[in-house]
């Protein structure tokens, strides 16, 4: 768990570079390599931190179409319709939300024509009842 203020400025630091040496990221917070690697330890063991990535600008190899889908889905299918969205390879991401949607799915895609196709394979899945969509235009603030 992050427990205080070194915590949060290490974990800062890594989510901007996360390649980034340990005596690197002694020397931009004031103390010890030892103290770092340690802390590193710890928040790998309790779960703060879960692994280390990589972030693609925006080039050719990354989806130039992203969009937001709310899925509202029939009673009691949920589970089975979860488990055929995790099928498609263009599905980054899929919450339990509450409101007018039941999940929101995020997409990414290499093109416009790639995005209608999997809203149409979305929503003629059984168990959907309804979808809507929102393309993202731009991307303000990521720091995921």
């Amino acid at each position: 768990m992050i427990q205080d203020a070194t915590d949060r400025a290490l974990v800062a630091l890594l989510r901007t570079n996360a390649r980034a040496s340990t005596a690197d990221l002694a020397r931009q917070l004031g103390i010890a390599r030892t103290t770092v690697v340690a802390r590193l330890q710890r928040l790998e063991r309790s779960g703060a931190i879960v692994g280390y990535t990589v972030r693609l600008g925006q080039d050719e190899e990354r989806p130039r179409v992203m969009a937001h889908v709310g899925i509202s889905v029939e009673p009691k299918r949920s589970r089975e319709l979860v488990l055929r969205l995790q099928a498609i390879p263009e599905l980054t991401q899929l919450y339990t939300v509450s409101g007018e949607s039941d999940l929101i799915a995020v997409l990414r895609a290499d093109s416009t024509a790639r995005l209608d196709a999997l809203l149409d394979e979305i929503g003629e899945t059984d168990g959907v009842r309804k979808t809507t969509t929102s393309v993202v235009l731009a991307v303000r603030v990521d720091r995921a």
